[in-house]
């Protein structure tokens, strides 16, 4: 019991301080200021006209910005899914159900990632077509 309260303790401590720590990491880079003030087709600074903070120009680049963020997002939530699929296939110590119940979160997860990642090319080579 004490074991347990202590691995708890350390879990918590742990992730406290990466989460306290990881703001600093952010600063690690200088930020790019020759950037600043640059509009779509035009490479002088400061000429006018609207800061672009996305960095895209067109319809099709910025439909690859979103779904690169949305594969970070749905790439994350596969682990998790992963994570919880082995999670209870380990430590189903026998049981069938739980072992059945683990291989069906394992599988759909890797099927729903196929799928995600299917269409993640089909749009990219669709968006490359019409570009």
């Amino acid at each position: 019991m004490k074991n347990n309260h202590f691995l708890k303790t350390m879990i918590a401590v742990s992730c406290l301080s990466l989460l306290l720590i990881s703001p600093y990491m952010v600063f690690a880079e200088k930020p790019n200021e020759s950037n600043i003030g640059n509009t779509c087709g035009s490479s002088s600074v400061g000429s006018g006209g609207l800061v672009n903070p996305l960095g895209v120009c067109s319809i099709p680049q910025a439909i690859g910005v979103v779904l690169k963020y949305i594969l970070g997002i749905v790439g994350s939530l596969a682990l998790a899914m992963f994570v919880y699929g082995g999670l209870i296939w380990m430590t189903s110590m026998g049981n069938a159900e739980n072992v059945r119940k683990g291989r069906d979160v394992l599988i759909w997860s890797t099927i729903g990632l196929v799928i995600i990642f299917g269409s993640y090319a089909l749009v990219t080579f669709v968006l490359q077509i019409g570009s």
